[in-house]
């Protein structure tokens, strides 16, 4: 194996040590997905609360079915709501709501605790502290 396999090893098991710790304390604690959350994240972050259906799947690394799900259960809940582009009649908007903007902001105070948490217990793997010493650093 190369140093480069070998090191994108080690990042992937880190990466999937703290995603698999994070969408637990999520879920568990708050009844919300892991990828949800951060769609409520990137949608508060955008200009007019707003992103295309495309950008927001880019965002958060879905593919357009899966964000579509994922829009559909937020907007059962009542966290975001769907708008058709003014512009283009053909495209379409997830815009977060005000409750949305409340759960966000009610869930990430465990998300932060969770991922310094994930990233302090993976950092005692000797195999990781490298990759974690780079993730605090940049």
């Amino acid at each position: 194996m190369s140093n480069d396999e070998d090191s994108w090893g080690r990042l992937l098991q880190l990466h999937t040590r703290v995603e698999q710790e994070l969408a637990k304390a999520l879920q568990r604690k708050h009844g919300i997905g892991l990828s949800e959350y951060r769609a409520l994240g990137k949608l508060a972050a955008a200009p007019k609360g707003e992103l295309r259906m495309q950008e927001l799947a880019e965002a958060v690394g879905l593919n357009q079915s899966s964000v579509s799900r994922m829009v559909a259960r937020l907007e059962e809940r009542g966290l975001s709501v769907r708008d058709l582009c003014e512009d283009d009649r053909r495209g379409v908007y997830s815009v977060i709501t005000e409750a949305g903007r409340a759960r966000h902001a009610e869930v990430e105070t465990t998300y932060r605790t969770t991922l310094t948490a994930a990233l302090d217990k993976a950092g005692a793997d000797p195999a990781l502290a490298a990759a974690i010493a780079s993730v605090r650093t940049a």
